[in-house]
């Protein structure tokens, strides 16, 4: 399905952890390119590393800090002079904030989380627009489902999010002319390592099973399930692919149906 979807391209990942940012790197290797890896934790990137070059493609792993100017320039750099070009930038990082009302959060802890998601994002893809105009390349910001909804608690977060998708569409429109695309994907509920932590964590405290939990939560999207983060790869990389080379300034909601937009 994926064979040859990215051959010979270079993707960049920021973010990398055990949930969507290994399954970024995983598949974007399955398609054919070889693959960036940044984020603080080393010890996740060359896990991830190794599994995309048991893949057959290359693995460049750069621990950075995407708040820092230098560390991030310092990514641009090595990611050229390693691969010779760069085709796509995806912001996978993100700092979630508090999870309570806006009128108690606190205001500092509002700014890291704009910090992380957003300014580091414009960020990096203003360090690697030379690079991404001469491939033509494309940035895709990823978002989240609280675009679709204000449920409590979720204020500040959605605040973040909301500004992500902002600047994502208006970097398309300043950054077209120089071909390079920019398009942002919105997934609801991952059904990785923490969201495992939590649905059994609220099974112990009803006393019922993880998985009655699971069919509850699923039974809210149209499809009755929970998407795995292989299926949002690969809606990702359908956007930095040459399959949507017309499309930007686009959100793809990826939630299984539990949001219409």
């Amino acid at each position: 399905m994926l064979d040859g979807l990215l051959r010979d391209k270079v993707v960049v990942i920021s973010g990398v952890g055990p949930g969507l940012g290994r399954a970024l790197a995983q598949r974007s290797a399955m398609a054919g390119a070889d693959v960036v890896l940044a984020s603080r934790t080393e010890s996740r990137l060359k896990a991830s590393a190794d599994e995309v070059t048991e893949l057959g493609r290359r693995a460049l792993v750069v621990p950075t800090d995407i708040t820092d100017e230098d560390a991030a320039a310092q990514l641009v750099r090595r990611s050229v002079e390693e691969f010779g070009r760069v085709d796509a930038l995806i912001n996978n990082a993100f700092a979630i904030p508090p999870l309570s009302d806006l009128a108690d959060t606190d205001l500092d802890a509002i700014r890291q989380g704009f910090e992380t998601t957003v300014l580091a994002a414009l960020r990096l893809t203003r360090l690697f627009t030379p690079a991404l105009a001469e491939t033509r390349g494309a940035v895709l910001m990823v978002n989240s489902a609280v675009l679709r909804h204000s449920r409590r608690n979720y204020g500040a977060y959605k605040m973040a999010k909301s500004s992500l998708l902002s600047l994502a569409q208006s970097l398309a429109t300043e950054l077209g002319p120089k071909g390079v695309r920019v398009n942002s994907i919105a997934p609801g509920y991952i059904w990785a390592d923490s969201l495992k932590w939590y649905l059994g964590h609220l099974a112990e405290q009803r006393g019922v099973t993880r998985e009655e939990v699971y069919e509850e939560i699923a039974a809210t999207t149209d499809l009755r399930t929970l998407p795995e983060p292989d299926e949002i790869a690969d809606a990702a990389l359908f956007l930095i692919s040459d399959l949507a080379r017309i499309v930007t300034g686009q959100c793809l909601d990826a939630n299984a149906g539990e949001f219409h937009h």
